[in-house]
């Protein structure tokens, strides 16, 4: 679903929505429906650590992770090039609780994490701000277009050891015990996002709970095996009824013998619990949480012994010979990685995640460069990645509109002192892309595929969103 931030006060929520949380008799739940259909949603923005600490101004900060803030209102991201750098990403409060999960079950220790529904990417990278350093994770989607749009959310983020995978989450059942921790935020009915979504309205039905429900045991089904012994499954989805969320915990405990876990909460932050069950789960309510609705648990596999057995097929990589190899100085001293030649790219594959003996296949790795001729042309990804040494290029700080017309894709013309050739554009101090000078003008090299489709002009810039 793609959610467009309105106000549903003069929508109606459907009949039998209303119907069956009222049937739940949940005290948290007596004042959803008005809260759904009267109050406008929340807005939120999370901050890329490894890019970016600072406070914004107005901001109030979301009480279980620390780089995560509450706006007074809504901007217009899009005009914003910070965000196209990967220095903050908008996303719901409720979810951000996942890197407080993160963050209590790795206790400090690198890990190997699967975000199996990953796309856009959200969660994802919220993870990647609270594991710890050394740790791996993989994120799949299965419909192409999300993970399309994941692969760019998650090279913004700039992080090199990300892996994103496109497939159905039955492809992980090969590599048995290999992931500390999974996470899955299934698909599901979308009732918590009936505030900011009218979609989430108008497809609602009972059938719908009954087929996501189907889903969702069918993709855990596929996931355990993949789970260390003693390892953890995060489930999470965006909808307020039991059938798909008390009920399928209390189906993987059943089925996999599975222990309940908990994470730590202050009940000042308003989580509530689960409907009528022993086991602790997190409800995040509009209305009672700042933020749309959220259901999470966490579970841990029994700790008998298994054989682990992963994938042991060979990497396709050719190491790079000379020249080519040269391109290692693009890179941070100290970024752990190899340079591969892959067809027409050079990559960096991380190093410093053998120890933790990933299939070669599910290695993560940062594109470098794309050959042109006997040239080769730095891409994107590296100027946004975390292991850029952007010392090794020369340099030209733009104008917020001038950042906005490169994210456009158009040609710019650079100061009459710039030298030619390949230049990294900056935007606030920090790397925005490259661009080829050529002396009357610069060839853009930002990818077509992520350009900014609206017009951009002076007079009609919006405001930032802070």
């Amino acid at each position: 679903m793609t959610p467009c931030a309105v106000s549903l006060s003069d929508m109606a929520l459907p009949q039998g929505f209303v119907q069956m949380i009222e049937g739940l008799a949940f005290p948290p739940f007596s004042n959803l429906a008005q809260t759904l259909a009267q109050t406008a949603p929340e807005v939120s923005v999370r901050f890329n650590r490894a890019k970016h600490t600072a406070v914004p101004p107005l901001a109030d900060m979301v009480p279980w992770w620390s780089g995560g803030f509450y706006l007074p209102k809504r901007g217009a991201f899009t005009f914003d090039p910070a965000l196209h750098q990967g220095i903050y990403y908008v996303q719901d409060a409720a979810s951000m609780f996942i890197a407080r999960v993160a963050e209590t079950l790795a206790a400090g220790q690198p890990v190997k994490w699967l975000d199996a529904c990953a796309a856009p990417g959200g969660k994802t990278t919220a993870v990647i701000d609270a594991l710890p350093v050394g740790s791996v994770i993989v994120a799949n989607e299965f419909v192409h277009n999300r993970a399309v749009i994941l692969r760019e959310n998650l090279a913004k983020w700039g992080t090199p050891e990300v892996k994103v995978c496109e497939g159905d989450t039955g492809y992980f059942s090969q590599f048995k015990s290999l992931f500390d921790i999974i996470a899955a935020d299934v698909p599901c009915s979308g009732e918590g996002m009936m505030r900011k979504d009218p979609e989430a309205v108008a497809q609602w039905s009972p059938a719908l709970v009954e087929s996501c429900a189907k889903r969702q045991r069918e993709i855990i089904s596929n996931l355990w095996s993949s789970l260390k012994p003693g390892g953890y499954f995060v489930y999470s989805t965006c909808t307020f009824n039991r059938t798909e969320n008390e009920d399928m915990v209390r189906w993987i405990i059943d089925e996999y013998d599975a222990e309940p876990v908990e994470i730590p909460a202050e009940a000042s932050w308003g989580i509530s619990p689960g409907i009528n069950v022993d086991f602790p789960c997190y409800r995040f309510i509009p209305g009672i949480t700042r933020g749309e609705g959220l259901f999470m648990a966490v579970l841990r596999k029994p700790s008998q012994e298994e054989s682990a057995s992963q994938s042991k097929s060979k990497s396709k990589h050719k190491k790079v010979t000379q020249p080519k190899a040269n391109l290692r100085h693009w890179l941070k001293p100290d970024a752990a990685v190899e340079l591969i030649e892959d067809k027409d790219k050079i990559i960096a594959l991380s190093t410093s995640l053998l120890a933790l003996e990933m299939p070669p296949e599910l290695r993560p790795y940062v594109e470098i460069a794309v050959a042109k001729g006997r040239d080769y042309i730095p891409s994107q990804q590296l100027a946004l990645s975390t292991i850029l040494a952007e010392d090794k290029f020369q340099t030209v700080e733009v104008d917020r509109l001038t950042a906005l017309q490169y994210l456009r894709c158009e040609a710019l013309r650079l100061p009459d002192d710039t030298p030619k050739g390949i230049t990294l554009l900056k935007y606030l101090g920090y790397p925005l892309g490259f661009v080829k000078n050529l002396g009357n003008r610069a060839n853009n090299l930002y990818p077509s595929e992520w350009r900014i489709r609206s017009a951009v002009s002076p007079e009609s810039l919006p405001p930032l969103p802070f």
